[in-house]
């Protein structure tokens, strides 16, 4: 039986109620009404079940309604809901800082709670500019670091993100981040060469290296296409941060907590970072985020030198201690590895099938398949991931974008995905995208 589209809905039109008053700024892959969530699933209000493979762009990532998520919830709204952070201590909030810092490498032990990715974006780059006393910021090209003044200043994944907001940040550098595939024709050692001397030549023309205060980086970049930054090029940044007393923040905002097979995408490399910024899956769905650093830097920050009304909301990190409780209990970690690997091994012989597809690549669980018009130019195909998107929400899978050309699907499944999800996934998408023609926007659709 054919599945009837989302926009067919004959159930409550959410749309249409927001029409007159909810703002129409923020951008939404879907104008889908939705429901309740139910594990690895979302419904709409007709009652029709989405296989969820985006995770609200990887936040949910123990999936809908999780048992021990829930109970956690429960229990803290029923003894304290409100902040108290600057009256006193909660217990979830000192248990969720030690809980964290136990998963982190040494030197790394100190945590400061905020709401969201950005936000702890902002207090990173506040931290280092305070303790190092330099004005610079390095960051690179392609990526995403939220949306507010300081973390768009920093971010290049899609010039809407920056266009009329300018001037921005003074003191921000953004220099070539190592997309092998795509700037670099696949040879990773010349990507890192390039990039690394980027960084050098840097400091020789445009800024000296002691006023620079942080290098950002996401390991894996997110909204700029689920592009790793290769391991040779991590270890080498790290070695001119610590050659020039430069301290090395590590976005880890979509791509920690396990998403990429081990509990931080950094340790793929083999480094220890100065600070990293958490949030997202930090607490399945509630607002929360982090800063990590050694307890050194947050103490030469200064008390009152940064501060929040509802950063380490009790409740949210409740929400915080059970997710990591569940992530160590069931072995999450090692199951994103495991069905990561089987996920990139489905698309890859996809790949070899369908010659629309021009790289698969990712860590773990966090996977994006590149679309293109034609594979020795790689010129991006957005209008074929636009379509696809739509034809695989139809059929029951929800997958989102990512890239500044949108032509980049982007796999975010649940940590806790099970071997039957990813092949009912790889299923929907395979033919979602036979049933397209090779350019959907000439046929129409």
């Amino acid at each position: 039986m054919e599945r009837p589209s989302p926009s067919q809905t004959a159930a409550l039109d959410l749309a249409a109620l927001a029409q007159p008053h909810l703002s129409p700024v923020l951008g939404r892959y879907f104008e889908v009404s939705w429901s309740h969530g139910e594990g690895h699933r979302l419904y709409d209000t007709a009652g029709r079940s989405y296989l969820d493979f985006a995770n609200g762009i990887a936040v949910t990532a123990l999936g809908h309604r999780h048992p021990k998520v829930t109970a956690a919830i429960h229990a803290q709204v029923d003894r304290l809901i409100g902040p108290t952070a600057a009256i006193g201590y909660a217990e979830p909030v000192v248990r969720l800082a030690a809980a964290i810092a136990a998963e982190m490498p040494a030197p790394l032990d100190t945590v400061f709670f905020g709401n969201s990715g950005a936000e702890a974006i902002e207090g990173a780059l506040k931290l280092a500019r305070r303790v190092s006393g330099r004005p610079g910021i390095v960051a690179f090209q392609g990526g995403f670091h939220g949306r507010t003044f300081g973390a768009a200043s920093v971010t290049s994944s899609n010039i809407l993100y920056r266009r009329g907001y300018e001037p921005l940040l003074p003191g921000v550098h953004l220099l070539p981040f190592p997309a092998v595939y795509r700037d670099f024709g696949g040879d990773e050692e010349r990507a890192v060469e390039t990039c690394l001397a980027a960084v050098r030549r840097l400091f020789e023309t445009t800024i000296p290296p002691d006023a620079v205060a942080a290098f950002l980086i996401e390991p894996v970049q997110g909204e700029g296409g689920y592009v790793p930054a290769p391991p040779a090029f991590l270890r080498g940044l790290r070695r001119i941060a610590d050659e020039h007393g430069i301290l090395l923040i590590v976005d880890e905002v979509q791509s920690g907590y396990g998403r990429t097979g081990r509990m931080w995408a950094f340790e793929h490399a083999g480094i220890v970072p100065d600070v990293v910024c958490l949030a997202k899956s930090i607490a399945n769905g509630l607002p929360l985020s982090a800063i990590v650093s050694r307890r050194e830097l947050q103490e030469r920050w200064g008390k009152s030198a940064h501060g929040t009304t509802f950063g380490g909301n009790p409740v949210a990190c409740a929400a915080g201690l059970a997710v990591l409780e569940t992530i160590k209990a069931e072995g999450l970690v090692e199951n994103a590895a495991a069905m990561g690997a089987e996920l990139q091994a489905a698309l890859r012989g996809l790949m070899a099938r369908d010659e629309r597809i021009g790289d698969v690549r990712g860590l773990g669980l966090m996977v994006g398949v590149e679309f293109v018009r034609d594979r020795r130019t790689r010129e991006p195909d957005g209008a074929l991931v636009d379509a696809l998107l739509a034809r695989c929400a139809d059929e029951g899978l929800l997958v989102l974008s990512c890239g500044r050309d949108h032509n980049v699907v982007r796999f975010i499944p649940p940590l806790d995905v099970t071997r039957d999800e990813i092949g009912e996934a790889i299923g929907i998408f395979e033919g979602a995208l036979r049933s397209l023609p090779s350019h959907p926007e000439a046929a129409g659709i």
